[in-house]
């Protein structure tokens, strides 16, 4: 078949892999110059299959409570709110029902649990460089009554097949020197042993040019405009390049892999996604001193702050601010993660040389993305990755390589969202 991808970020460049290597003819067209420039550019840099329970969970509703009116919230919902914000709010607290966050989580650990697979065979086939760590994810505990769960935690994840050790102060330590300056107030941690790190960015990058060479067609500096949809099949799309020249991209599918932008080009078609804009903030620092600087990812799990190290740089990321399509940089927000670094690691990076970045994340209420089949004949979702785009990536790509195809997707079970 002749498939478009709409999007260039990472769920569309792997989307690009796994159907290129099925014998499609896949053209992917991104308004970008580049790939993975939005969404993909700058996120945290985990690859957490430890951390598979969605923001939706029965503690959510209070925290948010307690959050409101904070700017360096972990989780900031402005106010006020339009409508679509409203709807996307109201079931995100149905999906914290106990119930629900029981069955969202299940889901997500099986995905990323596959994707991990998947992302290790593609590595081995491809050998792509990008600043790679296979040390795992450290959750850390500042807060006893936050500690006490770490076991039920643990527990549950090995249930679903994921390697998770509980760890005093000192196996802290041990496991990551660099956590020696926060010893004293830290509880515990717990060790997703099979997580790993890396760049989104550089690897999106470096699958991009693995794919021109096999022949798939990167359509950058494309902006596409209107889906074209006849009696209920999708045909193609209408494109406009950067010198405002408009064209039709014919194909026998489309694939929408284009983060938040999904849901309004979905809309186009009569589709409508459950996908809200969560914008997220990073900062990118020099590391000053090797020995001072982690290279097992951390997890803040009081403050919500991610810290992964690529290659001579460490990435901090975090919070979660719900304001429609509104990209301006809060300082406040960046702020609380430099603050969160000279807390931490003193010494370890060179904070006056820090690259700020936010950037929109396409956010289900459950957290699980869609991917699959839309009742527009020839339309296909690969989108509503929220915070895990990174961990959910290639399994999510090979899933929908298989459904495509029209053969058994190798995850068993997994409820694919389709719309």
């Amino acid at each position: 078949m002749r498939i478009l991808i709409i999007g260039a970020g990472l769920e569309g460049v792997v989307a690009a892999w796994y159907l290129a290597r099925d014998g499609h003819s896949v053209t992917v067209v991104e308004r970008r110059e580049g790939p993975g420039l939005e969404t993909s550019r700058a996120n945290g840099g985990q690859i957490s299959v430890s951390h598979p329970e969605p923001w939706a969970n029965p503690r959510a509703p209070g925290q948010i409570l307690r959050w409101l009116g904070r700017e360096d919230a972990p989780l900031l919902f402005r106010l006020p709110a339009e409508s679509e914000r409203w709807r996307w709010g109201l079931s995100f607290l149905r999906e914290c029902l106990p119930w629900r966050a029981h069955r969202n989580t299940e889901a997500i650990a099986r995905l990323a649990a596959h994707s991990l697979e998947c992302l290790r065979e593609l590595r081995r086939d491809t050998r792509i460089d990008y600043d790679c760590q296979t040390r795992g994810v450290m959750h850390l505990f500042f807060h006893k009554s936050e500690f006490r769960d770490a076991g039920r935690r643990a527990k549950a994840l090995e249930r679903l097949g994921v390697h998770a050790r509980v760890l005093d102060p000192d196996e802290c330590v041990h496991t990551e020197p660099a956590l020696r300056t926060v010893q004293e107030r830290l509880q515990g941690g717990l060790y997703g042993i099979d997580d790993e790190s890396g760049d989104a960015w550089q690897f999106t990058t470096h699958l991009a040019e693995r794919l021109a060479e096999m022949g798939v067609n990167f359509c950058y500096g494309n902006t596409v405009t209107q889906l074209e949809v006849t009696r209920r099949r999708i045909t193609g799309a209408h494109v406009r390049d950067t010198a405002g020249r408009s064209g039709l991209m014919t194909a026998d599918a489309v694939v929408l892999a284009a983060g938040p932008w999904s849901a309004p080009l979905a809309q186009q078609a009569g589709v409508r996604l459950p996908i809200y804009p969560v914008k997220g903030y990073s900062v990118t620092l020099p590391i000053a001193d090797q020995a001072k600087a982690p290279t097992v990812s951390l997890t803040d799990e009081s403050r919500r702050i991610v810290c992964s190290r690529l290659g001579d740089r460490l990435r901090v990321a975090g919070t979660a601010e719900l304001n429609g399509f509104d990209t301006r940089p809060n300082p406040a927000r960046t702020d609380a993660l430099l603050d969160w670094v000279e807390t931490n690691l003193p010494g370890a990076t060179e904070i006056e040389a820090a690259e700020h970045w936010n950037g929109l994340r396409p956010a289900t209420p459950n957290n699980i993305p869609i991917i699959g089949a839309s009742r527009v004949s020839g339309l296909w979702f690969n989108t509503g990755h929220g915070t895990l785009g990174w961990t959910l990536a290639c399994g999510s790509g090979q899933l929908l390589a298989d459904l495509v195809a029209g053969r058994a997707p190798r995850l068993e079970g997994f409820p694919l969202a389709s719309a």
